[in-house]
């Protein structure tokens, strides 16, 4: 059964910094897009970044210059490294993958399970 599993959210201080992870496990043949979004209350879920399995990388507006998305293909895993960060960077933080499990037909689109990330002011 294949799942992403988040970690690194937590609570800190305007313009600190901080990493989420996300690990895809399970039966896997194959990783294409990976990505960040998140959902703050009240408000819709939003894209942050995504990368393609080349490392082609794309960024939300709003983050542009403080987040870095990466992938380690090797450990099936994504990064977000987060600096400067606002208080109105405040959200749960989702991470997901089109996954290619081992027997299935198709790639399929995998959510994680999120990551409360809060900074204060």
């Amino acid at each position: 059964q294949v799942q992403l599993v988040e970690s690194g959210g937590g609570l800190v201080q305007a313009g600190r910094s901080l990493t989420l992870s996300c690990r895809a496990s399970g039966f896997i043949f194959s990783i294409n897009g990976m990505g960040w979004y998140r959902q703050a209350p009240g408000k819709q879920r939003e894209l942050v970044a995504s990368i393609t399995v080349g490392g082609s990388t794309n960024y939300a507006d709003s983050v542009k210059g403080r987040f870095t998305i990466s992938r380690d293909n090797a450990l099936n895993t994504v990064y977000l490294q987060m600096n400067s960060l606002k208080p109105e960077d405040t959200a749960v933080y989702y991470c997901n993958a089109d996954i290619l499990g081992a027997g299935a037909a198709r790639y399929i689109h995998y959510w994680g399970q999120g990551t409360q990330v809060t900074v204060s002011s």
